[in-house]
């Protein structure tokens, strides 16, 4: 994020111009991690859980925590920066308007990005925090399906990702969309989860969105749980590599079976009269 404070002199002073003083972002955007297939370091299950809570933490305090409130107005996957720990940073305050305590909304021009624009703040130009929540929702899907918010690649009717995945989700044909390596790191309840608080947030009325403090907690409530299904999986997969090497162990170490003495004397018996058959005329 940007801040503005007076450069200081040699002697500690401060100039009378402001300065614009950005935190240097290695990582670049989420959106090149989602949208490059040939990231050096591709984002895991983990990492996307992680920054889209970092996010809703970052938007919950905005919305509820700061002096005054703010809404940022244009939240999307180009403006959510990771630094040299991908740890995720909210950018491009310019179009942010701040809310007195006393109202729920305030009316502006149209502001934001097409794909991720709330369609309710776009037809009333009312804008409320709920209009962050929407945004929000479009990022998660992002994440979740790793397709661009508007597509001429999918069908007219489903160019848009938002309703893209809010018909997916409610057909029961989410899983078609999702590909194959993220839902086997994920898993199929995770998947799920997540398109569930997408769809949450992309609710046509804004006042049935969730607040970011909710979606802030049920990330996080994911990410315990895929910890934990990480741990008992890692444990299941070193109990059966312990349980192969040791069956392996035991093959090796088997003693080959010898024949008993009488069978060597029966053996020994028709080896001789074998052998003195063949000396006898025919």
């Amino acid at each position: 994020m940007a801040s503005s404070s007076a450069a200081p002199t040699p002697r500690g002073e401060e100039t009378q111009v402001p300065l614009l003083v950005y935190e240097f972002i290695p990582n670049g955007t989420l959106f090149q991690h989602i949208h490059n297939r040939n990231a050096t370091r591709p984002l895991t299950w983990e990492d996307c859980l992680r920054i889209a809570a970092e996010t809703a933490e970052a938007l919950a305090y905005l919305h509820s925590t700061s002096s005054i409130p703010i809404i940022h107005i244009d939240i999307k996957s180009s403006n959510i920066l990771l630094d040299e720990n991908f740890v995720a940073k909210i950018a491009d305050f310019g179009a942010s308007r701040s809310v007195p305590f006393d109202q729920t909304h305030i009316t502006t021009l149209i502001q934001g990005t097409i794909g991720y624009l709330d369609p309710e703040y776009f037809q009333s130009s009312q804008l409320t925090e709920k209009s962050d929540v929407y945004s929000f929702g479009v990022v998660l899907a992002e994440l979740l399906t790793r397709q661009k918010p508007i597509s001429a690649a999918r069908p007219e009717e489903s160019c848009n990702l938002a309703m893209h995945l809010v018909v997916l989700f409610n057909e029961g044909r989410l899983l078609q969309e999702i590909e194959p390596h993220i839902l086997a790191e994920a898993g199929e309840d995770q998947c799920y989860a997540v398109a569930e608080l997408s769809v949450r947030c992309l609710n046509v009325k804004g006042e049935e969105r969730p607040a970011m403090m909710v979606v802030a907690s049920v990330l996080h409530g994911l990410i315990r749980s895929f910890t934990i299904d990480q741990t008992a999986r890692r444990k299941d997969e070193s109990v059966q590599k312990n349980s192969e090497q040791e069956e392996k162990h035991l093959r090796e170490s088997r003693p080959i079976p010898s024949l008993q003495s009488s069978e060597v004397s029966t053996q020994r018996s028709m080896d001789d009269e074998m052998l003195s058959s063949s000396h006898m005329p025919r």
